[in-house]
């Protein structure tokens, strides 16, 4: 330790008297490395019930990993902006979904509802869409909110693929909010835990070409926040446990 301190000194003072001086003050002691007590010892993890059978199937599902291809949309030069908001939702009531399950049908009075966009605005559930590059491919994905009843809210996300559309996320909660953070689609839902929300970050995964819920998290919110109204909490209660992931499964 010691003679690689005096090479840094010496080093520092070669470089000129004013720089040197201002670096030689960091070769003292004063500035050496101090010890901030004895570190914990490693805890490994410790699996419990190891008796008990590995699960199968995941006991319910909400939209992870579906994909769809919407019928009838092409995509010139990849650009979704040109794309028509409505006709891409209502050429997607017609998809098929790469498998059974999941969030992409929606409530026959929500379908009522857009297919009257074109003669009945006002009710048209299908809001203003929102462009990002989630993909990391260098081509921004559309991202569609459909309004369902009791505040629900379906997003759905659509990325550029072989001149057509792909439907790549289709989920649906009763969300405070929805956010789009560098490549992340971040939903916030209330909890039924008073004074906690759930934050989930949607990711896009290559292996699986679709977005999946990277994280997933119960978090503690501030009073100001906790007391304002919020929609009906829509998932099972958790254990409390601020800045901690809460597993769906």
């Amino acid at each position: 330790m010691r003679p690689q301190r005096r090479m840094r000194c010496r080093t520092a003072a070669a470089l000129g008297v004013v720089v040197g001086a201002a670096l030689l003050a960091g070769c003292g002691v004063a500035g050496g490395l101090r010890s901030t007590g004895p570190a914990p010892n490693a805890v490994g993890p410790a699996r419990l019930w190891p008796e008990l059978p590995p699960a199968s199937a995941a006991p319910y599902d909400y939209g992870e990993g579906e994909t769809a291809r919407i019928p009838g949309i092409k995509v010139p030069h990849g650009d979704v902006h040109r794309l028509d908001p409505v006709a891409v939702v209502q050429a997607g009531l017609k998809a098929r979904p790469n498998r059974a399950g999941g969030t992409a049908d929606l409530p026959a009075d929500t379908v009522r509802r857009i297919d009257a966009c074109r003669t009945e605005p006002a009710s048209c559930p299908v809001l203003r869409p929102y462009y990002r590059d989630l993909t990391g491919d260098g081509k921004d994905e559309l991202v569609l909110g459909i309004r369902l009843a009791d505040h629900q809210l379906s997003v759905r996300v659509y990325t550029p693929e072989a001149g057509g559309l792909t439907r790549i996320l289709s989920t649906a909660d009763a969300v405070i909010s929805v956010q789009l953070a560098g490549r992340d689609l971040i939903m916030r839902v209330p909890s039924a835990i008073t004074g906690y929300e759930y934050r989930t970050a949607w990711s896009w995964d290559d292996r699986q070409r679709a977005m999946l819920p990277t994280r997933d998290e119960i978090l503690r919110i501030p009073p100001t926040r906790a007391a304002q109204p919020r929609p009906t909490a829509t998932r099972p209660a958790a254990t409390p446990s601020a800045g901690v992931s809460a597993e769906r499964r």
